[in-house]
């Protein structure tokens, strides 16, 4: 299994986990360190251009990264690395949270950086439905490479509890956080925190994780 963008290796440990053989594409050699010290083979690239050196995969997953890749570059370069039959699957784990964790969250974010690319949008809408522009571009750019069936698109429902102190040691991994000042995040961490509270010092989150999907055609001829 070939895991694109693998970062600090929290997908590739969960596959390796149950039994499967891993090898993460990883841009940012920081990150790649960690996923080594955690035990995954990792080779820094730029997905795009990076070469299977002739190597094939049953499966090129990516969770959470997607998004950051050229879809159609990225999907032709899957595609030159897969088996036949073997299969793409792209997906992101969406959170909707208690709105009172939401509030403060956007209230913080406006208040400590009013510049902050994060927003509450519409209330009544759903975390998952601001994902459909992501999942149309992962699936318009398997359909272009011509390389793969018609792509698929899943959902999983699932749930999570969060502890205070768990959910506040993810947050300032979050992209809007990760362009802050320290203190700005720390300002942010602590309404955040007082939101938790007022709800008994945990929350359960419900998670849809969203999949595009397709499996590699039959090479043709002898180029494939």
């Amino acid at each position: 299994m070939l895991d694109v963008g693998c970062g600090t290796g929290i997908v590739a440990r969960q596959f390796r986990d149950v039994g499967c053989r891993v090898v993460g594409v990883e841009v940012d050699p920081r990150m790649a360190g960690l996923a080594r010290g955690a035990g995954v083979d990792v080779e820094v690239a730029d997905f795009e251009s990076w070469d299977p050196a002739g190597r094939r995969f049953d499966a090129v997953v990516s969770g959470q990264t997607w998004h950051w890749l050229d879809a159609a570059a990225a999907a032709t370069v899957a595609a030159r690395a897969l088996l036949p039959g073997g299969r793409l699957a792209v997906f992101w784990n969406v959170p909707e949270l208690p709105p009172e964790v939401t509030r403060a969250l956007a209230a913080a974010c406006l208040r400590v950086a009013p510049d902050s690319p994060f927003r509450l949008g519409d209330p009544t809408s759903r975390a998952a439905d601001g994902y459909q522009l992501l999942l149309d571009a992962a699936a318009d750019g398997i359909r272009a490479t011509g390389d793969f069936d018609a792509p698929e698109r899943w959902r999983h429902d699932w749930q999570h509890t969060y502890t205070r102190d768990a959910w506040l040691d993810q947050l300032p991994t979050h992209g809007a956080l990760t362009r802050l000042a320290p203190e700005q995040v720390q300002q942010i961490l602590t309404e955040v925190g007082a939101a938790i509270d007022a709800l008994g010092g945990r929350f359960t989150a419900a998670y849809a994780t969203l999949t595009v999907t397709a499996t590699r055609r039959a090479r043709r001829g002898i180029g494939g």
